[in-house]
């Protein structure tokens, strides 16, 4: 756009009040990425509403969290979305492509932490990074890991994304030269505590430079780890 009309978008409100919810038009703006939609406790009419509002208003992709197949449904008939099942994700707008400086690595413990691991995987990508996936490389069976030492260490941000004990995480701190987010999931049987048993171990991983998210958020791990990858 011209620089005129770019001042008068930047004029303009830097929300938009429809009465049951308050869309953030300048978060892309300021912080680089526009507003999620976390689907959650939405009703399928109040994501149809707040979607309209963002594609009226030029945001030419959007992801939608935590949306169940119901609502996903509706949505579908108003406005054209893709779903993805097992991460409980939709996305409006074709996938951009990666601006990031290197390749952002997601794996999983086991086989059963895939949504959360798509959930991260896919926020990333529609944040313009690209994405490499290792799943059920845990440490069960540490040498299906220690197979893909290529994509570790070529890696520019890791998302290690387990339930159970949790131990992925510390593995790959100590192999990687890049920062490791952690994601803890509910994962486990009973002692695992929903997730907390993996949170607990995560936070006192022996390795440098792990963080750690809360437990299942992919959504969380995918977000900071692309903005680690456009820095």
């Amino acid at each position: 756009m011209s620089i005129d009309d770019a001042l008068l978008e930047i004029k303009k409100e830097p929300f938009e009040d429809i009465g049951y919810a308050k869309v953030d038009l300048h978060r892309k703006i300021r912080q680089g990425a526009a507003e999620v939609i976390y689907g959650a406790g939405k009703t399928p009419e109040q994501m149809i509403g707040i979607v309209s509002t963002m594609l009226k208003n030029g945001q030419d992709h959007i992801l939608i969290t935590r949306l169940s197949s119901e609502a996903a449904d509706m949505i579908s008939q108003v406005h054209p979305l893709h779903y993805h099942k097992d991460a409980r994700v939709g996305i409006i707008g074709e996938m951009p492509k990666p601006t990031g400086k290197g390749k952002i690595v997601v794996a999983t413990g086991g086989t059963s932490d895939i949504p959360v691991a798509e959930e991260a995987a896919l926020t990333a990508e529609i944040h313009a990074n690209e994405v490499v996936r290792l799943y059920d490389v845990g440490v069960a069976g540490l040498h299906r890991l220690l197979n893909h030492m290529d994509e570790i260490m070529s890696a520019s941000v890791i998302i290690a994304i387990a339930g159970m004990e949790g131990a992925l995480a510390s593995v790959i701190g100590g192999l990687a030269d890049c920062p490791v987010i952690a994601v803890p999931t509910s994962v486990g049987y009973g002692a695992s505590f929903g997730g907390v048993s993996a949170l607990l171990s995560m936070l006192n991983s022996c390795a440098s430079g792990v963080s750690v998210v809360n437990i299942d958020n992919g959504f969380g791990a995918g977000y900071l780890a692309g903005m680690m990858n456009h820095m």
